[in-house]
């Protein structure tokens, strides 16, 4: 039998369901078992004690499913699942991005059972991405909050370009990345922005311009990445959040964060566009 080929060139398309086709590759099928929420990658299905299977998409020829692995019995974990974060650099790029969408899949699954309304159980539509409870009408689709991060820049007292960089409370090493935080509701992207730099560093910025987005399962994130101008105001953290913040030249960062996240590329690009 062939191999596949290597899946870190394939691109991944999205669907509810395989497409017909002699073309489809279902000797090579791509499965992402969850359990809680880690994950086993794995070529073709594997013989493990499943709650539910959810069609992901097509990692090019490949069909790719989502399995709802039952918890393991005590003392019965032999350490083959990982979490999504330890799974970095392990399995492609885009591998990595479909493992993110299979914990969110079977999360938002797993959790909605019941309908929010009524009480009822629900059932899994056939045409889209939902589940309906048959009493009360209810539609409910996988979740998903929407959130910025964002690289402010300055001139710095010395002529040259800086970059604000904060350590959050919640990293456990001495990391520092970009200001980050969920929209509210009623809020535009860029009400965001301008909120969550006041709140945190107590400053205000303009220009503020869209760059990317990331998928972020940690736990049902979508990361929207922007760039600001510092305006005016002095940095003045909020102590509940922010552990430090400072300004930092391109050529002296800090640790910053690793390749999974999208601070980093907006760090990259600033420091490639300031050092070119």
């Amino acid at each position: 039998m062939p191999a596949p080929p290597s899946s870190s060139s394939m691109a991944f398309v999205p669907c509810l369901r395989a497409p017909a086709g002699a073309d489809v590759d279902h000797a090579h099928e791509r499965w992402f078992y969850v359990r809680g929420d880690s994950v086993l990658v794995c070529d073709g299905p594997a013989e493990l004690p499943l709650r539910g299977q959810h069609f992901l998409g097509m990692l090019g020829l490949r069909p790719c499913w989502a399995g709802d692995v039952e918890p393991p019995e005590a003392g019965d974990d032999d350490g083959s699942f990982m979490a999504l974060r330890a799974l970095w650099g392990r399995v492609s790029e885009v591998e990595w991005t479909v493992a993110g969408r299979a914990v969110q899949i079977v999360e938002w699954d797993r959790t909605h059972r019941y309908c929010g309304r009524c009480g009822s159980e629900t059932a899994p539509s056939t045409e889209e991405r939902s589940r309906r409870c048959p009493r009360c009408g209810l539609t409910v689709f996988p979740r998903l909050a929407p959130a910025i991060i964002v690289l402010i820049e300055r001139d710095g007292r010395d002529g040259g370009r800086e970059a604000l960089l904060a350590r959050g409370r919640q990293f456990p090493l001495p990391m520092y990345s970009c200001l980050a935080g969920f929209v509210e509701p009623g809020e535009t992207l860029e009400d965001a922005v301008h909120r969550e730099i006041r709140e945190e560093v107590g400053i205000e910025v303009d220009d503020v311009r869209y760059v990317a987005s990331q998928p972020w399962p940690f736990p049902h994130s979508l990361m929207l990445g922007f760039t600001a101008q510092w305006r005016s105001g002095d940095i003045v953290i909020d102590e509940t959040e922010i552990a430090d913040a400072a300004w930092y030249r391109p050529d002296a960062l800090p640790m910053v964060p690793p390749g999974m996240s999208i601070a980093l590329r907006l760090i990259d690009a600033w420091v490639e566009r300031e050092t070119a």
